[in-house]
């Protein structure tokens, strides 16, 4: 499949926090506004994708639910094929994938795949509804609920404090991490949370849940994104410089050892890294860009190490010894990321990474513009398990020639 697809259009729309000045958005209203950008960043118009593909990644909170063909119906389209992504922060990069099969099996030549959320905006007519329907029943509340265990920071805190005793990591590395994308945020426009921190400042933020701190979490937002991903034929005639897709590979549900009791601070990465740098012939030293799906500090260090740009056990030396600046070693979340950038209710800030790589290919990142970028690295990461990692894993090359 390499180079045989690209994106030719990207959308996000401005984020908000549901403060009483600011303009309360529906989901499907961000739908068509993220869209509505991705049309006009590729040149097309919804007539465009009648009779071709429409891909739509599920809304995280229950009260924002939304069905792909009632999605297709609500923006006026007539598509031949419909995927809907339900795999939380990989739906993104999974549907990328999926659908790029489906272009390069002839089935149609385009896709046009939205996401949106609005965590921020419950309804009065019924509050207090979870944030995540799979939270209600199964393993979660068999072995994490009645425990106290009530969200995402506090189930990770368990596997950050296990990779932090295994590796010797220290606050102040994971520190890095975050200073260094709050700063990137700084240089976006876009980006939800834009005043500089640095590592102290980072150090003196609140413990949630030991050892994960305030500076460690993502903020919540509400916010729509989408992209446009075509043959590779249609995109260049579409649009100057697509980002093309040069390789790709997922995995769901990794054991990183035995099923019985596996290593918590594995992920499927460890897989999908070297099957994707293999597709598009390339090694970890080859990429300009990396955007990580970056919703903890430690999430990114253990990318760092599975997809090879380190040695697994040595992320936190790596992080201190490395520029991660756009102006740097190896730029790392350049728009912001999550961390700082905002996360649309979790599984639609899977669409980040490939917004931001799309947008450094075809270099429009501004003045967080990484110069000669080239090939971009973007990662999918979703689901949080019992007594593992990631659920499902996602990477995803990007480049400028297919």
């Amino acid at each position: 499949m390499k180079g045989k697809t690209a994106i030719a259009g990207v959308g996000r729309t401005p984020y908000s926090r549901a403060k009483p000045d600011e303009r309360i958005l529906t989901v499907d209203e961000y739908i068509a506004w993220a869209a509505e950008l991705a049309l006009e960043s590729a040149g097309m118009s919804k007539k465009d994708f009648d009779g071709q593909g429409f891909a739509v990644s599920h809304a995280e909170a229950a009260h924002t639910v939304n069905w792909a063909s009632a999605t297709a119906e609500n923006l006026g389209l007539s598509p031949k094929s419909i995927l809907r992504g339900d795999q939380g922060g990989a739906s993104a990069a999974s549907l990328l994938v999926r659908a790029s099969a489906m272009i390069e099996a002839g089935v149609v030549d385009r896709f046009l795949i939205v996401g949106a959320d609005t965590p921020l905006t419950i309804p009065s007519i019924a509050p207090g509804l979870p944030l995540s329907p799979e939270r209600t029943r199964g393993v979660y509340w068999d072995f994490q609920g009645p425990f106290g265990v009530m969200g995402a920071t506090a189930q990770f805190a368990m596997s950050q404090r296990r990779y932090m005793e295994q590796a010797g990591i220290t606050e102040q590395q994971l520190g890095k991490i975050a200073s260094t994308t709050r700063y990137h945020a700084s240089l976006n426009p876009g980006a939800i949370y834009r005043t500089p921190y640095d590592v102290e400042e980072y150090m003196a933020s609140r413990m949630l849940s030991d050892p994960i701190r305030l500076y460690d979490c993502v903020p919540m937002v509400n916010g729509g994104l989408a992209y446009i991903v075509t043959s590779a034929k249609t995109a260049r005639a579409a649009v100057e410089r697509p980002a093309f897709m040069l390789g790709h590979a997922e995995l769901n549900n990794y054991y990183a050892g035995p099923r019985s009791h596996p290593d918590i601070t594995g992920t499927g990465f460890i897989e999908t890294g070297p099957e994707a740098f293999a597709m598009a012939g390339i090694t970890p030293k080859d990429v300009d860009v990396f955007l990580p799906y970056d919703d903890y500090p430690f999430v990114v260090m253990l990318q760092l190490e599975h997809y090879g740009f380190c040695k697994r056990g040595e992320g936190g030396q790596y992080v201190e010894n490395t520029d991660f600046t756009f102006r740097g070693d190896l730029p790392l979340s350049t728009d912001g990321g999550q961390l700082s950038g905002g996360q649309p209710g979790g599984a639609i800030g899977g669409f980040m990474p490939i917004v931001e790589a799309v947008t450094q290919i075809r270099g429009e990142g501004g003045e967080r513009q990484v110069k000669d970028a080239q090939i971009a690295l973007a990662s999918g990461f979703g689901g949080i398990t019992y007594g593992r990692n990631a659920r499902s894993c996602v990477s995803i090359v990007f480049g400028q020639e297919g």
